[in-house]
């Protein structure tokens, strides 16, 4: 219709529902009556009658047939209906947010993209969270190791409790997975000497791949499972009974998602030779995730970097300046190095991979999916050239010590 009409009667479905309502007749009646029980003919029960009441039809048929004028009066003002809605502002929402929530300690990092809450403490963070869910942007929250028992988290801990266990190691450099004692992992965790080598002697990096999970880790570490659970970060929403918790309140008969919890543990980058590479390839989760440092471990042996010198890498990176700041602070001990990006640019992301896998002579199959198929990790080159090309900027979010990345589903992230 031409576009003086859009703004008259039957602009919405409301608006359609609320200006036929009345028109609505029951039987050969004149009386008109509101959503008024109007039957259809059927044959379900074999004879033939009035059976299922059809509302929405007869509504239908009830414009058609009365031909009510276009140019009746709307009865519902479409401007009042919206303007509660939240605006996609970026730089509306943080002013907002200082004048509403100044009772919580919080900054903005990421080119204000990732919400840095700084007081676990503080039980009115959910409202603000909230805020920053809706626009689908990441959260941080620190301090969440000063809630645990951190003994129980300590790598020799670990070891000394489950060390006979059997589970599968993952070899981040070609994505070798082998069986094996998980001893042999939580030896080598901090001291450089005993852990594998390679096939030219340099030293493996190492992954416990999910190790336990589920079920399983509830069953295997109790103790450890209700230590992490009093620990969550906005209970509201990440503890299995918080009230905004939708995944835990679905009927029994959903496919839920796995919630988890999962232990990731590996090794750390700084002591190997090729820094270009991850323990965790870029990849989308299917669900919303928050991940917790429980444990950072210093690696000691030949050829590892000291302290000031892993200081230096994560220097290197394009980092906001509270990050920055924070390297600086010796009371925090950096651990993770993540990169995340919106899941908005999957489409761009992946086009930009499958054009560097042939650029490199690698088979591209029209059913491949770098992404899905987690067999990349963006190395710092890659991701100057997937911002010059394709206008798609890394957001760098260095984890410490008790910090909780908190991931809405669909975003891409590397570790």
């Amino acid at each position: 219709p031409p576009a003086s009409q859009n703004n008259e009667q039957g602009s919405t479905l409301r608006d359609l529902l609320t200006t036929t309502a009345g028109k609505l007749r029951l039987g050969s009646t004149d009386a008109g009556i509101a959503f008024a029980p109007v039957y259809s003919t059927g044959t379900a029960s074999g004879k033939s009658g009035r059976t299922m009441p059809n509302i929405l039809d007869d509504i239908i048929a009830s414009v058609v047939e009365n031909k009510i004028p276009p140019n009746r009066a709307p009865k519902i003002n479409v401007k009042s209906e919206i303007k509660d809605e939240p605006k996609d502002d970026r730089k509306c929402i943080q002013d907002d947010c200082s004048k509403l929530y100044s009772d919580i300690q919080y900054s903005w990092i990421c080119d204000k993209h990732v919400l840095w809450l700084r007081d676990h403490k503080n039980n009115n963070n959910w409202k603000l969270f909230k805020e920053c869910w809706k626009q689908g942007r990441p959260v941080l929250v620190s301090g969440m190791h000063k809630k645990m028992n951190f003994s129980l988290w300590k790598a020799e801990s670990i070891s000394l409790d489950f060390g006979n266990q059997q589970a599968d190691i993952l070899n981040c450099k070609d994505s070798i997975i082998s069986n094996t004692n998980v001893k042999e992992f939580w030896d080598g965790f901090e001291d450089v000497s005993k852990r594998q080598k390679i096939k030219n002697g340099e030293t493996a990096l190492l992954k416990l791949k999910d190790w336990p999970s589920g079920e399983d880790f509830k069953a295997m570490m109790p103790a450890r499972y209700e230590d992490l659970l009093k620990s969550l970060p906005l209970p509201e929403y990440c503890s299995p009974d918080g009230k905004l918790n939708l995944a835990s309140h679905l009927p029994g008969f959903f496919v839920r998602p796995d919630l988890g919890p999962r232990l990731c543990s590996a090794y750390g980058v700084a002591a190997t030779k090729d820094h270009d590479i991850g323990t965790t390839n870029l990849h989308i989760e299917v669900s919303d995730v928050v991940n917790i440092l429980v444990y950072v471990g210093i690696a000691k042996g030949n050829g590892v970097l000291s302290k000031s010198g892993v200081l230096k890498k994560f220097e290197e990176e394009d980092l906001d300046d509270l990050l920055r700041k924070r390297l600086k602070d010796s009371s925090e001990l950096p651990g993770a190095l993540w990169h995340i990006y919106a899941g908005k640019d999957a489409d761009k992301i992946r086009e930009f991979l499958q054009k560097i896998a042939k650029e490199q002579g690698l088979e591209v199959l029209p059913e491949h999916d770098p992404i899905r198929d987690q067999s990349w990790y963006v190395n710092k080159k890659l991701r100057q050239r997937l911002l010059e090309e394709y206008g798609v900027k890394t957001c760098t979010v260095i984890q410490f010590l008790g910090d909780a990345i908190i991931l809405p589903a669909g975003a891409l992230h590397q570790v």
